[in-house]
């Protein structure tokens, strides 16, 4: 015998007491859940703030179950769209469960939390989709609820939103120099990406007058608390480095690297508390004198051979380009979660 189940979406908020300043929660009161008690709590003995819930829906009530029978239920429910999306930072987490309540007869009540990831679009949240839409001809023969198709077309529209930001092209040049002189060109073909996609971006060296001996290029993303939450005023902002490349190119003409965003990362957002950036940092190692051009004499009689210098005078710079990074379809973002995608309960 089976009281009844309920089933909740909350977010968890947690941020680091060494770095963030939050007002006192109310949910600092929510332990355990009690064993005498029939009220769902789903984040009772959560850490960290509630900060979004939905209501909760009642599975079933008095289920009676014979040895070796079974029930299924169905749960659907759509999330807000002015909530944040799943992130671990340095300094701040968000995290979203749902949250299943079940009460035997004369027992406790058992939970079971579910962890799951959502990406967040913006701009979908003012959309008004045209008129037209609304009074198209329909399908008799087709049973269609009103809900499915405004999700139907939610997706539609992200999906359309995010070719049309992602599918720009444009060749954008860069003049790469220090104090000492110029020392070469970069060139990248966009600056906004999705998560799961590679960012391609050129070097061009003939032209430099110093000689550049290094270069490494770091895909990271900047997390900075909002002034009003900092717990120290003017405290460092937080970076993570999610792919780098480093290259010799002494006497090089051309280069080109490959970084992938992962589609484990979360694009860029900003909440009240906390900002989340994408950039590309370039490091150059380059020499105080310019280089010798060597060549080959026509008629050579005798061997000669050239052997690196084994110590030379050198200068450091380094460059952030800011780039953003969106959300990609959920389903190619499922393809690398670490969540099961089956949880039991005992109770």
């Amino acid at each position: 015998m089976l009281a009844w189940a309920s089933a909740q979406i909350h977010c968890q908020f947690h941020a680091s007491e060494s770095r963030v300043a939050l007002p006192p929660s109310d949910d600092s009161k929510h332990d355990v859940q009690a064993e005498n008690e029939t009220v769902f709590v789903p984040n009772r003995g959560e850490r960290g703030q509630c900060i979004l819930s939905t209501p909760p829906k009642i599975l079933f009530c008095d289920l009676r179950l014979d040895p070796g029978e079974s029930k299924s239920y169905s749960y659907c429910e759509t999330l807000p769209v002015d909530g944040p999306p799943s992130f671990r930072g340095q300094s701040v987490k968000y995290v979203y469960k749902l949250t299943i309540g079940c009460q035997r007869v004369n027992s406790p009540i058992k939970l079971l939390r579910v962890p799951f990831r959502v990406l967040v679009l913006h701009g979908l949240k003012d959309y008004q989709f045209p008129q037209d839409e609304v009074v198209a001809p329909s399908n008799p023969f087709l049973e269609e609820e009103e809900g499915v198709k405004k999700d139907s077309r939610l997706a539609d529209l992200a999906t359309e939103l995010l070719m049309a930001a992602t599918s720009r092209r444009s060749l954008h040049m860069y003049n790469i120099s220090n104090t000492r002189g110029r020392v070469g060109k970069f060139g990248i073909f966009k600056t906004v990406y999705k998560i799961g996609e590679d960012i391609v971006g050129t070097f061009n060296f003939s032209e430099g007058d110093i000689p550049c001996l290094q270069y490494s290029v770091s895909l990271q993303t900047e997390e900075s608390i909002q002034e009003a939450f900092q717990r120290r005023r003017g405290q460092p902002v937080s970076y993570s480095t999610h792919a780098r490349h480093q290259e010799s190119c002494l006497h090089t003409a051309r280069s080109s690297f490959s970084l992938p965003v992962p589609l484990s990362s979360t694009p860029g957002f900003t909440t009240n508390i906390v900002s989340l950036k994408w950039r590309l940092h370039f490091e150059f190692v380059t020499s105080r004198e310019p280089g010798e051009a060597h060549t080959v004499p026509e008629n050579q009689s005798e061997t000669i051979t050239w052997t690196g210098v084994e110590q030379i005078e050198v200068d450091t710079f380094s460059w952030d380009l800011p780039i953003k990074v969106l959300p990609t379809n959920p389903v190619l973002a499922s393809y690398v979660s670490q969540f099961s995608s089956t949880n039991s309960i005992t109770i």
